[in-house]
């Protein structure tokens, strides 16, 4: 069971952040300002982290230097703050959908990003090293065509016939060539910083190793300078109000859940398996949502997705193989050197 907890948490992270894309999806549709969803999400996550990092970790000795809390303030600039604005400002110049299959480029971005720091290998000689290699492309290319190849579309019994959604044909025409190519490289850009955030995770915790400290200072760095942001997009005063109602439970959700529990799941995560492993279960969350969306708002989906959904499935249990095969090598090669040593 040991073992397996990584992956466990790395599931049910997918699920939240499901989660997270439906009520996300409702609140900025009633009218909420997606900069200002931001802040106050942070401002949730701060708050319900707060009191168990200094419950939890008041025994762990973790110094912060000026230093070590500059490089955090900049991780939580790039990672967070920068990700999370960049998409929705992304959204208004392409689509939904556009966003939705560009996040399927953080594990191609983040394991580029892995290379090249030296933080993972790659062995094309070892079967487990072209498993890590083709699993990646095969698990990009599934969830693309999911999010972008459509086909038939699948008829389920409880959706009557008059309320299944019929696509607009106009929606990826509404957009001019300029604001669409504008809008991709914001959205790559976006993905980028989000990437760069998984990378920057490891060095961090080896530096500050009280995990939940760590994500509360990312998550109030994170509100404040979205603060900033929201107030230089956002002047209207009456968009920052906000009551009992699905607004409240959106942010709620995301700054609780979703940016309180599951970084800090995925800083443990990373620590566990590094980057590469947990950025190659962001896919997963597309299928999900697509789900419950056919589920909940009686969305329509089509065989292209589930052959796409196939693909991404397919390319990750490659990639989650060879880093498994990959482990067990290093160990029994600290073994042999261990076993080594004790006869000299």
């Amino acid at each position: 069971m040991e073992s397996h907890k990584a992956y466990i948490a790395m599931l049910f992270i997918q699920f939240v952040y499901a989660g997270m894309a439906l009520f996300s999806k409702a609140a900025i549709s009633k009218g909420m300002n997606p900069f200002v969803f931001v802040v106050y999400r942070q401002a949730f996550a701060s708050l319900a982290l707060a009191p168990f990092a200094f419950f939890l970790e008041s025994s762990i000795e973790a110094p912060l230097s000026y230093t070590l809390l500059c490089k955090i303030f900049l991780v939580s600039l790039s990672g967070i703050t920068l990700s999370l604005n960049l998409y929705y400002v992304a959204i208004n110049y392409t689509s939904a959908t556009f966003a939705a299959a560009t996040t399927t480029l953080i594990p191609a971005i983040t394991f580029v990003m892995a290379v090249l720091l030296r933080m993972e290998s790659i062995s094309m000689k070892r079967l487990y090293g072209v498993a890590k290699v083709l699993g990646s492309v095969t698990s990009l290319s599934g969830a693309l065509v999911f999010a972008l190849v459509k086909g038939p579309s699948i008829k389920f019994n409880w959706v009557p016939s008059n309320q299944r959604q019929i696509p607009d044909s106009s929606s990826s025409s509404s957009s001019t060539g300029g604001e669409w190519l504008k809008g991709s490289l914001i959205m790559l850009s976006a993905n980028t910083a989000w990437s760069l955030w998984l990378i920057l995770q490891g060095p961090i915790i080896k530096q500050y190793p009280a995990k939940l400290r760590l994500t509360t200072l990312q998550c109030f760095f994170s509100c404040l300078t979205s603060a900033f942001w929201a107030i230089a997009f956002e002047r209207n005063p009456s968009a920052w109000k906000i009551g009992w109602d699905i607004h409240l439970l959106s942010v709620v959700y995301c700054g609780v859940i979703v940016t309180g529990i599951t970084y800090w799941l995925q800083v443990w995560a990373i620590e566990k398996k590094g980057p590469v492993f947990t950025a190659m279960f962001t896919p997963l969350s597309l299928i999900i949502t697509a789900i419950f969306s056919a589920l909940i708002w009686k969305e329509a989906i089509y065989w292209g997705s589930i052959g796409g959904g196939v693909l991404l499935i397919a390319g990750l249990y490659s990639v989650l193989w060879g880093k498994k095969k990959e482990e067990q090598k290093s160990k029994e090669s600290d073994q042999k050197q261990e076993n080594k040593q004790e006869v000299v």
